[in-house]
């Protein structure tokens, strides 16, 4: 069998770079279980990063601009990589990965509440003040995608940023993110975001194993597993796996090229978004990046709108198309999707302090890799962004698509106790011209 058919999967040009950082001794443990996939015919598993931007990005001053009208304001639009569309200027060199990213104009959800609008865009469901909680789309994904006995979690949220009781919801703390927040009283952990306690301070690996396999005793004498026992030892056995392999190095960034951080940025969300790279690398399915501007900017600009988003771009752009650049030159976008999105958009009409409010009635969200169309938009607004024009698109149907996309089925079902729970509200069908 040639190579080429043997790694249908990977350029001859990414076998020989892989061979090549063998040979110096660099590590491939995010390389060699996808090698031994594509080996085997199978394809790599699926992943998902999430660029989550809090506070709520204007979408004239990102995704959607519009040059020549008042609404607009002062912000130029640029050529793509892609002819007929635009983005704002303040993200020229996504721009130039256009091919690759499907813009969504016409999201329209009606919840204008930081809280409110979150839990809707992080679950898929509206808050209807019942009794279910239900679960954030990071512990939906690792609940189905999440390999057996992995020393990494299936969710991962970096530089988290959480409104109210968000979470794994029903599915129980065994879905919940391992939080990596990069706000350490050490240098070098806060710089590399590292999760800090890998090592069991003072204690010899073997009598490690010893207190497991006393702890393992005591379980067993739980009448009947008890369920809360069970959900315990389920998050205790995850940590220790994380202990006894420190993470597989997934969080040592200094094994990283000086250039390629440097290229994204070295700032909390750049270097996130790299550390993103390296989790889904090792197998991780969900992990999660939020920019909230860490005390420098905030995309909740109600004052100052146009210098506060330029700001924030100044971390985004960078980080964002090198993500894209780096899953593709290593064979990961194929089977990764990368979102951006926030909670809402930001009113067209902008307010007497120079900034924008609350909008979620007209706005926009970017997809990208995992098989979805990129060089397209869809939906459009009206010349003077106060409208959906044409294909609004609800939370559902993004939640839908999304799910599909990294191989869920968005018609599957989840179980709260004895009730059966859509994993899409209802509504939610997939966004068709944007799966292959």
């Amino acid at each position: 069998m040639s190579l080429d058919l043997k790694f249908e999967h990977y350029s001859r040009r990414q076998i020989m770079q892989i061979a090549a950082a063998s040979l110096a001794g660099i590590s491939g443990s995010g390389w060699l279980p996808r090698l031994a996939a594509a080996s085997e015919g199978k394809r790599p598993p699926k992943a998902c990063i999430l660029l989550w931007m809090p506070g709520g990005p204007s979408q004239l001053e990102t995704l959607d601009p519009k040059p020549g009208h008042r609404n607009g304001g002062p912000t130029e639009a640029i050529a793509t990589s892609v002819p007929g569309i635009q983005l704002s200027q303040n993200l020229p060199r996504l721009g130039k990965q256009m091919q690759d990213v499907a813009l969504i104009r016409s999201m329209q959800t009606r919840e204008g509440d930081h809280g409110r609008a979150t839990q809707l865009m992080q679950t898929g469901y509206r808050p209807l003040g019942g009794m279910i909680e239900y679960p954030v789309l990071g512990s939906l994904v690792a609940h189905r995608l999440e390999p057996a006995q992995s020393p990494l979690p299936g969710f991962v949220s970096i530089a988290p940023f959480r409104l109210g009781n968000l979470g794994s919801g029903f599915l129980g703390p065994r879905f919940s993110p391992l939080l990596v927040s990069g706000a350490s009283n050490d240098p070098t952990a806060r710089a590399n975001l590292t999760v800090e306690n890998l090592d069991p301070a003072g204690i010899e690996r073997n009598a490690l194993s010893q207190r497991q396999e006393l702890l393992n005793l005591m379980r067993s004498g739980l009448p009947g597993g008890a369920t809360s026992a069970m959900k315990h030892a389920a998050v205790y056995d995850q940590a220790m796996r994380m202990v006894e392999t420190r993470g597989e190095g997934a969080f040592d960034l200094d094994q990283e090229p000086a250039e390629l951080r440097d290229a994204y940025g070295r700032n909390r969300f750049g270097q996130g978004c790299l550390l993103a790279r390296r989790l889904v690398e090792r197998g991780v399915p969900f992990v999660e990046v939020s920019l909230d501007g860490n005390g420098e900017g905030t995309w909740d600009s109600h004052i100052n709108n146009f210098r506060a988003v330029s700001t924030m771009c100044d971390s985004l752009d960078p980080a964002w198309s090198t993500l894209l650049t780096d899953l593709r030159d290593r064979g990961l976008l194929d089977s990764t999707l990368v979102i951006w999105m926030g909670e809402f958009g930001r009113t067209p009409v902008i307010n007497s302090s120079g900034g924008r409010d609350h909008f979620p009635d007209a706005w926009s969200v970017a997809l990208a890799g995992a098989g979805v169309r990129g060089g397209q938009v869809v939906g459009e607004t009206t010349a003077d962004a106060m409208q959906v024009k044409d294909r609004p698109v609800a939370a559902a149907e993004l939640f839908a698509t999304v799910l599909e996309a990294i191989g869920i089925s968005s018609s599957s079902e989840n179980a709260a106790g004895d009730r059966p729970i859509p994993i899409v509200d209802e509504g939610g069908s997939p966004i068709k011209e944007l799966l292959g």
